[in-house]
């Protein structure tokens, strides 16, 4: 059944849908980073400015390479410390990256997920997928797919599955600076 419905999942990302599943800690929505459609619908059902970025979650390191400039052997060894896990870092972008990924930064905001159901889903979807707490602005994230059906209506498939329990979300990490984000 799970291999079925990261099917379904991965058909809606392909056809550009919006589709939510569980991290970490909550629920998120994710699309193609690709396509700028689902991208900015996934902005539209979390009344989200473009201008603050999005985070990419992938199953591995590789799938993150053609979002972010080429990192130096220190900072591969930092990310190499946190992941897979619930570390989100701050890399320099890639100049293909649209705008809408990574908004008004020079950085755009990747991790690789520990969440196994998650990692199967980006392996199956073969790269990495955007990735933004299942709410709208202001409103507390999803923390299960009824939250979701009960609140987001416009999401197009919902990846059934439990959260890997964490109360809070992802860290976000400047990898250049260290600064911790959140």
């Amino acid at each position: 059944m799970a291999t079925l419905n990261i099917k379904k999942a991965v058909l809606t990302l392909n056809e550009g849908g919006v589709i939510a599943y569980p991290t970490e800690a909550v629920f998120g929505l994710g699309c193609d980073p690709w396509n700028e459609v689902a991208v900015h619908k996934i902005l539209n059902i979390k009344h989200r400015p473009w201008q603050k970025g999005l985070i990419l979650i992938a199953a591995d390191f590789n799938q993150l390479q053609a979002f972010i400039q080429p990192v130096s052997p220190d900072i591969l060894a930092q990310l190499e410390t946190t992941w897979p896990g619930p570390t989100t870092w701050l890399l320099p972008v890639s100049s293909a990256v649209p705008t809408s990924l990574h908004g008004e930064h020079n950085t755009i905001a990747v991790r690789v997920t520990a969440h196994k159901q998650t990692a199967e889903l980006c392996r199956a979807f073969g790269g990495a997928i955007v990735s933004t707490s299942a709410n709208s602005a202001g409103k507390k994230p999803a923390r299960t797919s009824h939250h979701v059906r009960w609140h987001l209506a416009d999401v197009d498939y919902i990846l059934s599955g439990q959260c890997s329990g964490s109360n809070q979300p992802s860290s976000i990490r400047n990898a250049q600076t260290g600064e911790i984000i959140r």
